[in-house]
């Protein structure tokens, strides 16, 4: 089996439009919670999200024309691999296309697309809707586009599992090179969805975070904690097999060693209470890795600061590691980021890169009130001095039982 590392980065969210910008407010512990601009989901009690401001596409290089056919998912995917294969330093060149791939997930795809369509068709007629619409909304459009840009012919598909979707992109990417199908990938998330529909729908099932005090909106573990801070945004990685990569002397950020994707065939949107599903997705991907429970030092957490998340997750971590998860750091990066649904998995994998590159483990802010059921090391006094960090983990769940749990060791040379 080869060896697959990470030699490009690159991501938009609500706290850094790249992935220097984004580690920085990480590392400050800077949330991006702010008051919802172009609809008002008052009604709600709802007041904040983590928005992409001032996002301009012309300004990131898409031009006007192309921008009115892309859905605002399609245009970050795009923008996010684009520095991702630029901080790479890959240029396809001579090389076969057939053996680089793109794998990009996405939880809802254009959704804004599909209301603001929905909107002209009933005020003006089914000939009015654009001809774009359906090449516009359908979750598999980044995908595409970015392969189109790039002259990837590779694999070419997008993974669809709610919050999981990003971070299952990188596991089957992962998989393909480490099975020698093809030699790189661009994988990752990209979601845009804040939308007084889809906001309503999130608040009705009880999901959002109310509260008009912003730090203290999404509280990961907290005893307080009730819901999350809707959020968009894109992450993506340019995966590489190791001796490609050599060959080209191309930096190497870090590992992926391993993958766990298991369901918990349970319920439609709460965790199995058991936490079994999770477990299991732990445990297969430390497995894989070749790895022990006792080489992992940090677990990124899905930590959604939902009641029913946090403690689910916090058990399958007790199951998973056993006495080790005493001894573990686990943060939850939402409290600064927000739920980004699909592109969270990725961006988060992004965290856990740095984490082991820069020996830096990231917080979870604002934490003030304990839960007897959440009693792990949340990493709540701010960012974490972490030298000998080697091992990071990093779980995705979403809706419908997907878990999904990728590990990620630090670079160090030849095995």
């Amino acid at each position: 089996m080869k060896r697959v590392v990470i030699t490009g980065m690159g991501a938009l969210s609500p706290i850094g439009m790249d992935v220097p910008s984004l580690w920085e407010s990480i590392c400050q512990g800077r949330h991006g919670f702010t008051k919802i601009e172009g609809f008002s989901a008052a009604e709600m009690g709802i007041t904040y999200s983590a928005q992409i401001h001032g996002f301009d596409p012309a300004a990131y290089g898409i031009p006007k024309k192309e921008a009115r056919r892309m859905d605002a998912y399609t245009q970050y995917a795009v923008v996010a691999a684009r520095q991702a294969v630029e901080n790479s330093g890959y240029l396809l060149g001579e090389e076969d296309p057939y053996r680089v791939g793109v794998v990009i997930g996405s939880g809802v795809g254009g959704f804004n697309t599909i209301r603001t369509e929905h909107e002209k068709f009933l005020e003006k007629g089914p000939g009015r809707v654009s001809v774009f619409f359906v090449p516009m909304m359908i979750a598999n459009m980044a995908a595409g586009t970015v392969a189109i840009e790039h002259g990837f012919k590779g694999v070419n598909f997008a993974t669809v599992t709610a919050c999981s979707s990003g971070a299952h992109a990188i596991g089957e990417a992962f998989r393909a090179i480490k099975h020698g199908y093809i030699d790189c990938a661009v994988a990752g998330g990209s979601e845009a969805c804040i939308d007084q529909l889809s906001m309503a729908g999130f608040h009705n099932m009880g999901a959002l975070a109310r509260g008009e005090d912003p730090d203290r909106l999404s509280i990961p573990f907290d005893g307080e904690r009730n819901g999350f801070v809707m959020a968009e945004g894109a992450g993506m990685l340019f995966l590489e097999e190791y001796e490609h990569a050599k060959r080209r002397d191309a930096h190497i950020f870090g590992e992926i060693a391993g993958y766990g994707a298991t369901g918990d065939a349970y319920h439609i949107t709460s965790p199995a209470p058991s936490g079994e599903g999770a477990v299991k997705a732990m445990q297969l991907a430390v497995e894989e890795s070749g790895l022990r429970a006792e080489d992992v030092g940090y677990i990124n957490a899905h930590g959604t600061a939902t009641v029913l998340n946090d403690q689910c997750e916090t058990r399958a971590i007790k199951l998973a590691f056993g006495e080790q998860a005493k001894k573990l750091a686990v943060s939850s990066t939402k409290s600064m980021t927000g739920h980004m649904l699909g592109a969270a998995g990725a961006v988060e994998a992004i965290l856990c890169l740095k984490a082991l590159e820069e020996g830096i483990i990231p917080p979870t802010i604002n934490y003030r009130t304990a839960d007897p059921e959440c009693d792990l090391d949340y990493v709540t006094e701010g960012a974490r001095k972490a030298p000998s960090l080697r091992c990071a983990i990093s779980n995705a769940f979403g809706f419908g039982g997907h878990n999904a749990t990728l590990c990620f060791k630090k670079y160090e040379g030849e095995a």
